[in-house]
C-alpha cells in the first residue's frame, strides 16, 4: 500500500484561547490536520500543534521523501523523515509535520489491518481512561462558573492553567485555588498548571516550591510548569523537594530531548505531547524509558479530536497510564467526528476499539472548519 497523496487541513473559527498573553481569536489556526491516501482508497488523519503554513513548508520540504513510500510502516517512515531533515528540521515545525504524518499512518495501518492501533503498539492495557477537563484560570466568580460547568459535563478531574495564575501575587493564586477547591468539593480531582512556557517567565525555584506547598494544602494532584521549559536543574530540585508531584515537557520534541528529563528525574509526571513530539512512534519509545525510570507519563493534548484520539490508544498501550488531557470546550473536540466522544458515570472515556485511531471524521463538519486546503501528489 503506497502513499499516494497528502491534505493539510488548518482548522480555523473555533480555535480555543490557548492562556498566552496576546489572547487567541476564535478565527485563528493553532491546530492543522493532515489526511494521507493511499492507492488502495484508505485514508488517515494525523493531527499537528502548530499553523497550517508552517505544516505546508514542512510537507512540501518531506514530499519528495514520502510520495510513493510505504502507508503500512509509520515507525520506519517517519524516522526516515526526521534522519533525512536534521540540518533543516531538529525539532520545530517540521518534527510537528512529521508528527502528524506519523500518526496518519499509524491510522492507516490499523485500518489495513483491522486493529485498534493500541494493539498494534503492543496491546490494551484498559479499555477506559479518566479525562481531565482542562480549562484556563479565571478571576474568582467566572473561575467558579466555569468549574460548575465543566463538572456538569461529567468530569471528575479538571486542570486549571495560566493566567491570571502566577501573575499577580501569591494571596491571589491561593484565592484562585480555594475558590476552585470549594466550587468543586473534595470529590473532584484538580491539576495545576503554572504556563511557565510563556515567553519571559519571571518565577525561579523559590517562588515554585513556595507555591507547591500551598497547593498541597488544598490536595492539588500535580503542579505543571511551574518553571520555564528550559531550565533542566531548576526542575531537578524543585521535584526533590515539593510536596507535590511535579509536571512538564509539552514543548520538547524528538525522543533525545526528553533523555535527560527522564534519567535525572526533572519531573514527577511526563507530558509528551505526540501531536508536536514526533507523534506515536516517538511517544511510545518516550513512555516506555520513562516507565522504565519509575517516571509517570500523562499525555499533554491541547488539541483536536484525532490528537485525543491518538492520546487515547497510545493511553490503552502503556501499563502506567491514568489520566488523558481533554480541552473543554472545544468544537475541534466534540464537532469533528461522527460519533462525539462520552464521559461514562464515573467520568471516564472509552477508548475507541475500531481500527487505527477508532474515530470517524465528518467530512462536511471539516469542512466547516477547514475550509481552504494544501494538497501534495
Amino acid at each position: 500500500m503506497k502513499i499516494t497523496s497528502i491534505e493539510v487541513c488548518p482548522l480555523t473559527g473555533a480555535t480555543v484561547d490557548g492562556g498566552w498573553p496576546q489572547g487567541h481569536e476564535p478565527q485563528e489556526n493553532l491546530h492543522t490536520l493532515v489526511l494521507i491516501r493511499t492507492d488502495e482508497g484508505l485514508e488517515g488523519y494525523g493531527s499537528c500543534f502548530t499553523s497550517g503554513r508552517l505544516v505546508a513548508g514542512a510537507v512540501e520540504l518531506l514530499w519528495p521523501l514520502l510520495r510513493g513510500e510505504s502507508a503500512v510502516e509509520p515507525e520506519r517512515v517517519s524516522e526516515t523523515l526526521r534522519q533525512a531533515n536534521f540540518w533543516q528540521g531538529r525539532g520545530g515545525s517540521v518534527e510537528h509535520a512529521i508528527s502528524g504524518i506519523d500518526i496518519a499512518l499509524w491510522d492507516l495501518m490499523g485500518k489495513a489491518c483491522g486493529q485498534p492501533i493500541s494493539r498494534l503498539l503492543g496491546g490494551d492495557y484498559r479499555t477506559s481512561i479518566r479525562p481531565y477537563g482542562s480549562i484556563l484560570f479565571d478571576e474568582p466568580e467566572p473561575l467558579s462558573r466555569k468549574l460548575e460547568a465543566v463538572v456538569g459535563r461529567g468530569f471528575r478531574s479538571i486542570k486549571l492553567g495560566w493566567r491570571p495564575f502566577g501573575r499577580r501575587n501569591r494571596a491571589f493564586d491561593e484565592l484562585l485555588v480555594k475558590t476552585a477547591r470549594a466550587t468543586v468539593g473534595d470529590s473532584v480531582e484538580l491539576m495545576v498548571d503554572a504556563g511557565g512556557s510563556e515567553q519571559f517567565w519571571p518565577h525561579g525555584v523559590n517562588w515554585a516550591r513556595n507555591t507547591a506547598a500551598m497547593l498541597a494544602n488544598y490536595g492539588i494532584v500535580w503542579f505543571e510548569e511551574p518553571l520555564p521549559p528550559d531550565d533542566l536543574e531548576g526542575y531537578i530540585e524543585l521535584t526533590r523537594t515539593s510536596p507535590v508531584p511535579i509536571a512538564g515537557g509539552e514543548v520538547l520534541t524528538r525522543r533525545q530531548s526528553f533523555r535527560p528529563w527522564i534519567e535525572r528525574r526533572a519531573v514527577d509526571i511526563l507530558q509528551p505531547d505526540c501531536t508536536k513530539n514526533g507523534g506515536l512512534s516517538e511517544s511510545r519509545r518516550i513512555a516506555w524509558l520513562a516507565a522504565d525510570h519509575n517516571v509517570q507519563v500523562v499525555p499533554h493534548g491541547w488539541n483536536t479530536a484525532v490528537g485525543l484520539a491518538a492520546d487515547l490508544q497510545f493511553s490503552a498501550a502503556i501499563p502506567v497510564a491514568r489520566y488523558v488531557e481533554y480541552l473543554t470546550p472545544s468544537a475541534y473536540m466534540d464537532e469533528l467526528t461522527t460519533e462525539p466522544f462520552r464521559l461514562d458515570a464515573e467520568g471516564k472515556l472509552t477508548i475507541p476499539s475500531g481500527p487505527g485511531l477508532g474515530i470517524t471524521i465528518d467530512p462536511e463538519k471539516l469542512k466547516r472548519f477547514c475550509p481552504e486546503r494544501v494538497t501534495f501528489r
